[in-house]
């Protein structure tokens, strides 16, 4: 019997976990193998090289925080608002190294550095765009009140985890929640 072989998956989401922890220069494959307690040898038959590796991982990424998540809420069914009351849930219980906030935080700080990842990242950014504008958009009849309402989900679900204000007497939890009702109207 031969050697078990690591999954082609584990390589890649142990890649998004360090990009998540250290930017894509902390994606090496000799830290990735010793990581998965591993030989760097089972890497090469999967990925030619780290580039082909970076390549998977923003397609992993890209697929599972946008295309799996749009075809989850598409997929149970149900009015625009009952739509975007699942996306809001979601969006705010994501985690994993394709669906965490952590690793789409390392992505959006590489494309500042990097023109193809801005150019994955600007299509993924105008595919869940596209999406809130359709769900919106079939309540909302203003274009303006579609796009603010657009830009007000998707900036509270990155800039969420930047602020560090306190609510007065409400949680976080609370103003979140506070937020989807009046999104919702």
């Amino acid at each position: 019997m031969g050697a078990t072989r690591t999954p082609r998956g584990s390589w890649i989401e142990e890649g998004l976990r360090a990009l998540a922890t250290g930017g894509p220069d902390a994606v090496r494959i000799e830290a990735l193998a010793q990581t998965l307690g591993v030989s760097k040898g089972g890497f090469y038959g999967y990925f030619g090289n780290r580039d082909a590796l970076l390549g998977e991982m923003l397609d992993t990424w890209e697929r599972e925080g946008a295309e799996a998540v749009i075809e989850q809420v598409e997929g149970a069914g149900g009015d625009p608002r009952t739509k975007l009351k699942r996306l809001f849930a979601i969006a705010a219980a994501a985690e994993g190294p394709a669906k965490g906030v952590t690793a789409e935080l390392a992505i959006r700080d590489w494309a500042r550095r990097d023109t193809s990842v801005a150019e994955r990242l600007r299509r993924v950014d105008n595919r869940r765009m596209d999406y809130l504008r359709s769900l919106f958009g079939a309540f909302c009849t203003d274009e303006d009140d579609v796009e603010v309402r657009c830009t007000v989900f998707y900036s509270m679900r990155i800039g969420n985890y930047f602020l560090a204000a306190d609510h007065g007497p409400r949680s976080r939890a609370e103003v979140m929640e506070l937020t989807r009702d009046w999104l919702l109207r």
